[in-house]
């Protein structure tokens, strides 16, 4: 008889699981405490490595400050729906000055990223096709699926399939006189590339398209202004709707949508994932708003992760290592097979440095990689020692030359 609580096949087919099983390594769900590029792991100090907190904000007495204030005011809940008696000034506050800050006529905050990208969910239907990177993050993808809408993915990047498949629905009886929508991460979190997006939205004028970028990696770090993978091209006005997170570069938790005011204003109402869940914190609201602050005012911290970023995937690669596509201050390293990638995590950690393990379903099976991430907080003496961690371990572990590590 089944059983729900059964859980066998799921772990039987989780590989990056059973090399944790097999090698006594437990990478995910670590207790530790991070500040300014470093991190507290098992009481040892270790260089961090693997945080999405690019600017380095999360501990700046000005977010902090913001945050503590907000909490004293407000208190620690905002007790209620935004549609009900959950709505404070906070919240408008930060929604128009993200709007502002990204160009857009109007944005939503939400409880989180993820749910961000479910009410999706609520502007896709089934009479929409939606064209998905196949590297898309899974809240994407989640979102388009809980749409009904039919979803068309297309390989990573290969903005040649993408122009046959768009081609292919503008004569399918199936897909005519349907809605067409090319969603993207801007900055793809596994791989480190940005989306083709000059490309992405060629193809979406010649073929009647929507874009949908998911910004949760890239606003606040790519571009000039730091408004993302737009700014970063000179097209933030050609996207047709932006979602985002606060838990990353604005050092904050929660998640957001910007586009067109009734774009916007359909999605407080019809958005499960919005209308039907908790109102973010205010301590939270004040805390993204001083980040934001300081993204507008100190753009030395995005050419310092920049700087950090370019330095170690410089180095890595003289040491032998597959970056990948890396571009921008996430970096994939490629270690193989599950268990090789395990050992690996824990010999960085040895050496002083916290590093994200990775496995399927987030890359391909045998394709596991360690990714790293640059901060602005990042010194010189940081670098080194992450440059050095890698070289010793990936020589053990034979994943680079021995010659090549000395």
């Amino acid at each position: 008889m089944a059983d729900i609580f059964d859980f066998e096949d799921f772990y039987s087919s989780f590989t990056i699981f059973q090399a944790m099983q097999k090698t006594d390594v437990r990478p995910f769900y670590r207790t530790l405490n991070e500040r300014d590029g470093t991190a507290t792991v098992d009481g040892n100090e270790v260089v961090m490595a693997g945080s999405s907190d690019y600017l380095s904000l999360h501990s700046d007495p000005r977010v902090t400050g913001a945050a503590v204030k907000a909490l004293e005011e407000f208190g620690t809940s905002s007790s209620g729906a935004r549609a009900m008696n959950g709505t404070r000034a906070l919240h408008t506050e930060l929604e128009a000055r993200l709007a502002a800050f990204l160009g857009t006529e109007a944005a939503a905050v939400t409880p989180s990223g993820l749910q961000a990208n479910q009410a999706l969910s609520a502007l896709l239907n089934r009479n929409t096709t939606v064209f998905s990177d196949a590297a898309n993050h899974a809240s994407l993808i989640d979102g388009i699926r809980l749409s009904g809408a039919r979803r068309i993915s297309y390989r990573h990047s290969d903005t040649e399939r993408l122009a046959e498949l768009l081609a292919r629905t503008d004569s399918d009886a199936r897909s005519r006189g349907t809605a067409k929508v090319i969603v993207t991460d801007g900055l793809f979190s596994m791989d480190g590339d940005m989306c083709r997006l000059p490309e992405l939205l060629t193809l979406a004028r010649r073929h009647g398209a929507r874009v949908i970028v998911d910004g949760a990696h890239d606003i606040g770090v790519l571009g000039p202004n730091g408004r993302g993978v737009g700014d970063h091209f000179g097209l933030q006005h050609a996207v047709d709707l932006y979602t985002g997170s606060l838990a990353k570069t604005f050092a904050s938790t929660g998640g957001f949508l910007a586009g067109p005011a009734h774009v916007i204003e359909y999605l407080r109402w019809s958005a499960r994932s919005i209308l039907f869940s908790g109102a973010l914190p205010p301590a939270a609201l004040a805390a993204a708003g001083a980040a934001l602050d300081i993204i507008e005012t100190e753009p030395w911290r995005r050419r310092r992760a920049t700087e950090v970023a370019e330095r170690l995937r410089q180095g890595l690669r003289e040491l032998g290592f597959d970056t990948g596509r890396s571009t921008t201050p996430v970096i994939p390293v490629l270690a193989g097979e599950a268990t090789v990638c395990t050992r690996m995590w824990q010999g960085l950690l040895d050496a002083g440095v916290f590093t994200n393990a990775v496995g399927s379903p987030a890359v391909p099976e045998g394709r596991c990689v360690i990714r790293i991430t640059a901060q602005a907080a990042h010194t010189d003496e940081h670098i080194t020692r992450i440059l050095d961690a890698f070289a010793s371990v990936g020589s053990a572990l034979g994943v680079i030359p021995t010659a090549t590590a000395a």
